[in-house]
């Protein structure tokens, strides 16, 4: 059964001054997320590409408060992340925190369905929360 679904659109140019903060990208990121400003791409490409990463990762954070129904209220962001397998596909790690309020307000057992996209300008982000029991 469909707990909640949420979606979520977020401006990429809004994220190059969050790009230049370290401590904007601590507060808001999981470890698990944060690309180090350095690397293959060259100036502007690169800090494009920060930009649209942290973009995405946030809409899809906001489309998770909303889709579990609480906003951002009793939610850490640097607590759950997004993660891609090998093949490339996005998927939540859910911290111990994060994990805990899930489980309360879903019970066990929900399963969490994402879906990113960002085009130059714009990241959107789609998730469904199911319970399955």
């Amino acid at each position: 059964m469909i707990f909640g679904l949420g979606t979520d659109i977020a401006k990429v140019s809004r994220f190059e001054k969050w790009v230049k903060n370290p401590e904007m990208i601590a507060r808001f990121f999981n470890p698990c997320e944060i690309v180090e400003n350095s690397g293959s791409l060259e100036g502007g490409r690169r800090l494009a590409f920060l930009c649209e990463h942290y973009a995405s990762r946030f809409a899809a954070k906001e489309a998770f408060a909303k889709a579990l129904g609480t906003g951002f209220v009793g939610l850490e962001l640097s607590d759950f992340g997004i993660v891609k397998n090998k093949q490339g596909k996005p998927s939540f790690f859910l911290g111990e925190k994060t994990l805990a309020l899930v489980e309360k307000i879903c019970g066990k057992g929900c399963k969490v369905s994402l879906s990113i996209s960002h085009e130059k300008e714009f990241a959107v982000s789609f998730v469904v929360i199911e319970c399955l029991d």
